[in-house]
């Protein structure tokens, strides 16, 4: 007892010494860089969780981004504004890997923050608000400039920054005029196109124009400091963590598994996998029991919603919508003959489920969100189309693949076979003999049977010694009826009941 307690107390004694200990941090570096996309919103959010965890009292946001979406752009600048207990600091770098801009959406993110630095030979503005045409980019409407102008002036006026340089950035009507004051610094006039203006006559005199009219406001990094708009110009990292004060910061980078994210919700990926699942889903349908194909559906329609669940823009709605779709398919190609409403149907709610798996809202309410419901519209409906072709060219062209034959169940009819071609004695002619699918062995067409399980519209039937399984044209058929082949299809045997 006295060795195992003094063994016990030697090991209290020196954890101490040998465990690691946690590092304190007071800052927290967070890079904003490229397309700013709902993987952007999902990478700060935890990385600000994580920042949040280990008490720092700074967050610096290394913004390097010629802009992105517009909805995920406002995202990122409401979570910023309310890390109210933190000091933000935007910081545009000039580095060999970045491109040393903050515009557009970057913009409107740098004045989300407390302060503002910037390398010199980098820039920030232009945050007017543009969406994708067939025309190429063209300046949203009015309703979208003015939610982004007003957003973008409320966050100035709450971080100190004038309200009027905002405005400039995201309108293009704005006119910006700077005077200068001997007591405060630079004044700023902010004039529209419809003439109305903030200054006298004798101020628009003695103003320095900034900005045009027809013109959006981008300035550099000597002029934000020059007219007090941002907190001062560091050439580097280090000079800002000395100019700030700090210690040590804790920095955070996008993961593997962060860029495995990225790339599964990238429109190529996206629409790879859902020409993958298709398909895939097409051949396990048209083939007997479950196997390769089935998988292959499972798991590119699981990596889609799994990957758009991380982003945030996945809810239960979505997958019901697509679950239902893929049932309304199996029940139009087993129960229903043809393809009618349940096919259809099918095919708009896998759509559906698709296209809202991709966006945080359900109907369109602005411009921005119209841009991003069509360019979803257009991904969904364009793979649907090219997966429709490759069916058809897989349908044409699968009975000479020897890979996929084992996938399908042959008819029982005979289809060219440049292998198993065997040409007549005293014949040009060479004939083809496919071997039949072991269940159709010696079933024919106008072949009469009974039934063993009601059809409705599906069941079995009794052919001879024989067993099949066999569908109706949707009438129901009791059983011990007599029943009559009317169509071989596939791995489908279509009958109809004796006398109608």
């Amino acid at each position: 007892m006295r060795s195992t307690l003094l063994v016990l107390l030697t090991l209290l004694c020196i954890t101490p010494l040998v465990w690691p200990q946690q590092e304190n941090y007071d800052a927290a570096l967070i890079p904003i860089e490229g397309e700013i996309d709902p993987f952007q919103v999902v990478f700060l959010r935890r990385s600000i969780d994580k920042a949040r965890e280990a008490e720092v009292s700074h967050i610096i946001f290394s913004i390097n981004t010629f802009g992105g979406r517009v909805d995920s752009a406002l995202q990122i600048a409401s979570l910023i504004g309310s890390l109210n207990e933190l000091h933000t600091v935007a910081y545009i770098p000039a580095e060999p890997e970045s491109v040393g801009v903050s515009w557009s959406a970057g913009a409107l993110i740098s004045f989300a923050n407390n302060s503002i630095f910037m390398a010199p030979g980098t820039s920030v503005g232009a945050a007017a608000p543009v969406y994708q045409t067939s025309e190429g980019m063209q300046p949203a409407g009015e309703k979208t400039v003015s939610a982004v102008r007003t957003q973008m002036a409320a966050l100035a006026e709450k971080n100190g920054y004038p309200p009027e340089v905002a405005l400039a950035m995201v309108d293009q009507d704005i006119e910006l005029q700077a005077i200068k004051d001997e007591e405060q610094g630079y004044r700023f006039i902010a004039n529209n196109s419809k003439g109305d203006s903030q200054g006298d006559g004798e101020e628009q005199e003695a103003a320095i124009t900034l900005s045009s009219s027809g013109k959006l406001l981008t300035l550099t990094a000597g002029e934000m400091e020059r007219y007090g708009i941002s907190s001062g110009t560091v050439e580097s990292l280090d000079a800002l963590q000395e100019r700030l004060e700090l210690s040590n910061i804790m920095r955070f980078e996008p993961s593997s598994a962060d860029q495995v994210v990225h790339l599964l919700t990238s429109a190529a990926v996206t629409s790879l996998l859902l020409t993958i699942g298709l398909l895939a889903l097409y051949l396990e349908i048209s083939s007997p029991g479950f196997g390769i194909p089935g998988t292959a559906a499972l798991i590119a329609f699981a990596l889609m919603f799994i990957s758009s669940g991380l982003m945030g823009t996945l809810s239960s709605i979505e997958l019901l919508l697509f679950l239902a779709g893929v049932i309304l398919l199996i029940v139009e190609v087993f129960l229903i003959p043809g393809f009618g409403v349940a096919g259809i149907s099918g095919l708009i709610f896998m759509t559906v489920g698709l296209v809202l798996s991709r966006q945080e809202f359900i109907l369109p309410d602005t411009q921005w969100q119209m841009e991003i419901f069509t360019r979803n519209l257009l991904l969904v409906f364009g793979t649907l189309a090219a997966s429709f072709v490759l069916l058809g060219i897989l349908m044409m062209f699968f009975p000479r693949i020897r890979l996929f034959q084992r996938l399908i169940l042959s008819s029982p009819g005979s289809t060219p076979n440049p292998e198993t071609t065997s040409p007549e004695k005293g014949s040009g002619t060479s004939y083809t003999h496919t071997p039949q699918a072991p269940q159709y062995s010696g079933l024919q067409i106008g072949d009469t049977g009974t039934v063993l399980t009601t059809l409705r519209p599906a069941g079995k039937i009794a052919v001879g010694d024989e067993t099949y399984s066999v569908v109706t044209d949707g009438r129901w058929i009791e059983a011990d009826a007599k029943v009559s082949v009317v169509a071989i299809r596939g791995n489908r045997i279509v009958v109809e009941e004796v006398g109608q």
